[in-house]
């Protein structure tokens, strides 16, 4: 199976944790291509096409990213928009997609408790899942590190890095 990393951090040589996902992902480029949609389009101009056919070439798409402010980084939504086309992804003849995998992977500042106690990450993410699922991908598990801009043991970061990785190749 072929799994597409769609990784949309805003300043990945800044962060802690997608950084190191990132950097175990890339030990499996055999099987995981990784795609950094910021490095990708510093402009912002994406190319739908290259975009989808980079999706109908895997099998499995995760959408990596940190959450901000209670929110996907804008360049995901933006990508969103503008690949998942009617008539391509979703409307008459639009299953493109249909079948394929589809997972989350977020990290997010504040602690699970916190996101327990105001708003659940599931309700944060709905819009993309259920994007997603209207475009008929099968929705898998998401991968969550809470707390990253906490006071974080490097090893914990390793452990979890590997957990996604081997989610992803399982």
């Amino acid at each position: 199976m072929k799994h597409s990393v769609i990784v949309t951090h805003p300043n990945i040589e800044e962060s802690k944790v997608n950084k190191s996902w990132v950097n175990e992902l890339q030990q499996h480029d055999d099987k995981i291509t990784i795609h950094q949609l910021y490095n990708e389009y510093p402009d912002l101009n994406i190319d739908v096409t290259k975009e989808q056919e980079l999706l109908l070439s895997h099998d499995s798409i995760i959408i990596q990213f940190p959450l901000h402010w209670f929110n996907t980084p804008f360049l995901l939504k933006k990508w969103m928009d503008e690949v998942l086309t009617y008539g391509w992804a979703f409307g008459p003849e639009g299953d493109k997609l249909k079948g394929k995998k589809f997972r989350l992977s977020v990290s997010t500042g504040g602690t699970e408790k916190t996101y327990d106690s105001f708003v659940s990450l599931e309700d944060l993410l709905k819009s993309v899942t259920v994007s997603f699922q209207f475009c008929g991908l099968e929705m898998l598990p998401t991968h969550v590190f809470y707390g990253a801009n906490d006071n974080l043991e490097f090893k914990d970061i390793q452990i979890n890095s590997k957990q996604y990785s081997d989610l992803i190749l399982q």
